[in-house]
């Protein structure tokens, strides 16, 4: 049975680590800008009825001048972020139709996922109440103090968490509910604060292609995953989503 998603895509960050002229979701990558990578895979999935895009209030002009005919015919509405990623997902928590069974958190600046990995996150989500999407370690981690390792950390059964990361609905407000009961520094994404519930969070696997752009050197390198990929033929007459109408 098809599930119901809301889909929460965070561009509300300073993007104080990334250095650009512009800040990081709207940077262009492959021909358009990251966040609308994003969007449109929402957008083009069946079971998302509902896409909220949170950017920041010195964006709303940038946003709406350059994108906002295009987010409007495809129903993206757009709201303004918090100060911090938290608060950011708790303002979009809060207009997330009452029908929607699914809750998907996206950042917006993780332009490379695929069809297949929403899908499947959406479906794994849907039977197990949550699910987010991970790539497992390969790199030899080390620990250090003072610039020398102290230890090499064993790199089975780890995982860098990725998004979109999804959950029933119930679950999500419930985690974000509890938000005051933790501590907010140890937190850095949604599916710890499901963790801290005591629920269990399913792994569905992905590999490093899933990049998200934090730096400039990132969009090369995004830009060339995109480019690899095959692009699927037209169904039909184009629309608004015609890179040349971006």
């Amino acid at each position: 049975m098809s599930q119901t998603v809301s889909a929460i895509i965070c561009a509300a960050g300073a993007s104080s680590r990334f250095g650009g002229k512009r800040k990081k979701p709207f940077v262009d990558v492959a021909g358009r800008a990251a966040f609308l990578h994003s969007v449109e895979l929402f957008t083009d999935q069946a079971d998302v009825k509902q896409v909220l895009l949170a950017i920041a209030p010195e964006d709303e002009e940038l946003v709406s001048v350059k994108w906002g005919p295009n987010l409007n015919f495809f129903g993206v509405k757009t709201y303004f972020g918090g100060d911090e990623r938290f608060d950011t997902v708790a303002k979009g928590l809060e207009l997330v139709k009452d029908d929607a069974d699914l809750i998907a958190v996206h950042d917006a600046v993780r332009c490379c996922v695929t069809k297949q990995w929403l899908e499947e996150v959406i479906t794994t989500a849907g039977k197990s109440g949550a699910a987010i999407l991970a790539c497992p370690v390969v790199a030899t981690l080390k620990k250090a103090e003072d610039g020398t390792v102290t230890k090499t950390v064993a790199r089975a059964g780890l995982y860098e968490a990725q998004t979109p990361q999804v959950f029933k609905a119930d679950l999500l407000k419930k985690a974000y509910e509890n938000l005051e009961n933790v501590d907010r520094s140890k937190i850095s994404d949604d599916a710890q604060l499901v963790e801290a519930l005591g629920e269990k969070v399913s792994i569905v696997e992905t590999n490093s292609s899933n990049i998200k752009i934090t730096r400039v050197s990132d969009i090369p390198i995004a830009e060339a995953i995109l480019r690899s990929r095959p692009k699927p033929g037209p169904k039909g007459p184009a629309g608004p989503y015609v890179e040349a109408q971006w």
